[in-house]
């Protein structure tokens, strides 16, 4: 039968880490590295819906939505490839930049490497906020990719780096 319901209250371990408010705030900011993804993908299934953002980026898939011919599929609402690259070039670039964080983590540094994907970070968000044409939306989230995937090497490796020191031989 299965156990671990209860736990005593006597007679534990005492471990020297507690849960403080440092504690607290490094496991906040490691669970939104998680958030990274989803947040994404949550706002560009938005965007691309946008009559607005169709007109000016997409015109033929909004002249497509708006057709009433009934020929949609029940699985692909937006039958455009373009498109299709704009939603998964950031998870793609993502992908290929998490492969050369690690090494330019270890050529350069931890905070260095930092900062290269934060400043992916910073002109991918610029060209997208910017963009006048698919292109530059594109490349915008290209370099937004290679932000996430730098961002999300660091973090797990900055999670284990500003943790609380524990001296580990006394546990053994």
């Amino acid at each position: 039968m299965a156990g671990g319901a209860f736990v005593p209250s006597g007679g534990g371990r005492h471990h020297e880490g507690e849960v403080t408010a440092f504690v607290l705030v490094t496991c906040f900011v490691a669970a939104m590295g998680g958030l990274l993804f989803g947040y994404d993908l949550g706002i560009t299934g938005g965007v691309t819906s946008m009559e607005p953002f169709l007109i000016k980026f997409f015109p033929s898939v909004y002249k497509q939505m708006k057709d009433e011919s009934g020929s949609e599929s029940q699985y692909c609402k937006f039958d455009n490839q373009l498109l299709t690259l704009f939603t998964s070039s950031l998870y793609l670039a993502a992908l290929v930049a998490s492969f050369f964080a690690s090494i330019t983590t270890r050529l350069l540094g931890r905070k260095p490497s930092m900062f290269i994907g934060g400043l992916f970070f910073l002109i991918g968000a610029l060209l997208n906020g910017f963009a006048i044409n698919v292109g530059m939306l594109i490349i915008g989230r290209l370099l937004l990719g290679f932000g996430v995937g730098y961002c999300n090497q660091f973090e797990s490796l900055g999670t284990g780096n500003i943790l609380p020191k524990v001296n580990m031989e006394s546990k053994f």
